[in-house]
């Protein structure tokens, strides 16, 4: 954790308010502390405005006078203490009566000034409690961004296992009955998907019987359009996770996904294709180069279509209530075995007669 450093001009620049009734002693702590270097000070006579200005400026230090009419120093301290929710009061009592320094302690004020001011000790002790006050606000600014950063890098560690249906209260001690209950549920799901893209063969059955050389290409064909629509998802969830993600960017983000599926599998389809073709030409195929160019095209067009469901699933599961990460995985995958799989056989049957 960074160690909190407080400059000098911090100090001079922070914001402070001066509360007396007396309008000789507010002209008077207003000249010492300008005179000082301090550039943010505003005054009021009427203690009933203080928690009213505090809350709009939210003040690095309070010079309250305990005896004022209508509403004293203390009783403005118990308004303070409803607003401060850590219950730190940045206030520096001023009175003419020492008795009242103890009574005035503990009702939370951090220090004390007494009346008539001697300009050292009061300009020492604003300044010991302006540092006093920036280092705690800072330090609990630090400890609170490290509290989300904690958040965060447990959101991201989660994610692969609640991807695969292992969520995120599941722990290394966890009894085996309730690891059973939290991920069979899952196992179920992805069998029925499966079994959802296992039925695209027998959709397409005449087809892969006389083109069996292209169930040579189908696992490569599925493999590279779910990397491709699993770098879509891995972006999504991670700028959910990290609050990346500002509402109305979702398009953006899924044009971009998009783009980046055509281009990918523009590259990834040229290599294919050339390899179907010299596949079919070893195998005295006829029509070697339309079985390319068939590749080619299934391969360009499902990695299009997983850029796009990688980084929609997340973002349709997300508006509906659900955890995005816990299905995106197996959704993901089944979409693009199925858009894999109808692109490269409805495409050979189309164009193979």
């Amino acid at each position: 954790m960074p160690t909190p450093m407080i400059s000098a001009s911090d100090i001079l620049n922070s914001k402070i308010l001066i509360v007396d009734d007396q309008e000789a002693n507010v002209i008077l702590l207003e000249r010492m502390l300008g005179g000082a270097g301090y550039v943010s000070i505003s005054s009021t006579m009427e203690a009933g405005r203080v928690c009213e200005l505090h809350l709009g400026n939210q003040y690095d230090l309070i010079l309250l006078d305990l005896l004022m009419p209508g509403m004293n120093g203390f009783q403005v301290m118990e308004e303070l203490k409803k607003t401060e929710k850590d219950g730190y009061l940045p206030v520096l009592v001023i009175s003419a009566q020492p008795d009242q320094k103890l009574r005035a302690l503990k009702s939370g004020a951090k220090d004390f000034v007494s009346k008539p001011f001697d300009i050292a000790e009061v300009l020492a002790r604003v300044h010991n409690m302006l540092e006093v006050r920036l280092l705690y606000l800072q330090t609990r600014s630090l400890c609170d961004q490290l509290a989300a950063e904690k958040k965060q890098s447990f959101e991201l560690a989660a994610q692969p296992g609640i991807m695969v249906g292992v969520e995120k209260e599941e722990r290394i001690n966890t009894h085996w009955f309730r690891s059973l209950r939290l991920r069979h549920p899952w196992l179920q799901f992805n069998l029925l998907t499966s079994l959802a893209g296992g039925g695209m063969m027998l959709i397409f059955q005449e087809t892969v019987s006389r083109l069996l050389i292209l169930v040579v290409f189908v696992p490569v064909l599925i493999s590279q359009s779910s990397n491709t629509g699993s770098q879509a998802l891995a972006i999504t969830l991670r700028g959910l996770a990290l609050g990346e993600l500002k509402a109305g960017r979702e398009k953006a983000l899924i044009m971009k996904e998009a783009l980046l599926g055509l281009l990918n599998g523009t590259f990834v389809g040229l290599v294919a294709a050339i390899a179907m073709y010299v596949a079919a030409t070893v195998q005295h195929s006829p029509i070697a180069l339309m079985l390319g160019a068939i590749v080619f095209l299934a391969m360009t067009g499902s990695c299009i279509i997983s850029g796009i469901c990688g980084a929609m699933v997340p973002l349709v599961l997300k508006k509906l209530g659900a955890d995005p990460a816990s299905a995106s995985s197996i959704v993901l995958t089944t979409t693009t075995d199925v858009a894999s799989l109808v692109m490269l056989l409805g495409l050979a049957t189309i164009l193979v007669k």
